[in-house]
């Protein structure tokens, strides 16, 4: 990965392209495997590898992935990874239009939809996970009184908390501490609402 921080997305095109539900699993796949070939991802994303391999090339031709050294002797194989981090996409990028913000507002809830049915999938199967993950994993609400200068400063806290944890998780896997070690979602959601 050539980037460490997240590549923010302020242009419409590039918001289209990851707002698209194959693409934006494609995406997530290779930040979760760090490398990977479309044969790889098609296996995941059950589709064929032609389509796989159009969807990257999409990907590619906006920034968001990039060609990785190949990780196999076979010259055929093309490897990709994420160009950054992750990606942030902020609503005050995509306020000056109508269009725009009917673009964000539609790639937010693409997103927020792929994320609940990765929770859903995780309650399906929670008896397979055990008492040690169920247990681990937190599943909480906070009801807070805040400014939207205090909300924003929350927001960053938990997400440079977050990236504390996976730096460490990443260091401690890289010296071969992988015993019980699992791909792991967080989701945080922080929004305002009236009684």
């Amino acid at each position: 990965m050539s980037g460490t921080e997240n590549l923010p997305i302020t242009d419409l095109g590039t918001l289209k392209a990851l707002a698209h539900p194959l693409r934006m699993q494609l995406y997530r796949g290779l930040c979760v495997a760090r490398t990977a070939t479309a044969s790889q991802l098609a296996e995941q994303v059950d589709e064929a590898v032609s389509l796989v391999s159009y969807h990257l090339r999409k990907l590619a031709e906006h920034g968001l992935i990039e060609a990785a050294e190949p990780q196999s002797g076979d010259a055929r194989e093309r490897w990709w990874q994420p160009s950054s981090q992750g990606v942030s996409i902020r609503d005050k990028d995509f306020r000056d239009a109508p269009e725009r913000a009917s673009a964000h507002l539609a790639a937010t809830r693409l997103f927020h939809e792929q994320r609940a049915d990765m929770y859903r999938r995780y309650l399906d199967e929670r008896p397979t996970w055990g008492a040690e993950w169920n247990s681990a994993a937190p599943d909480n609400e906070s009801l807070l009184r805040l400014t939207p200068a205090e909300l924003a400063e929350l927001g960053e806290e938990l997400l440079a908390l977050a990236r504390k944890y996976d730096e460490k998780g990443r260091a401690a896997e890289a010296a071969g501490a992988t015993e019980g070690r699992e791909n792991v979602a967080l989701h945080v959601y922080g929004f305002p609402f009236r009684t």
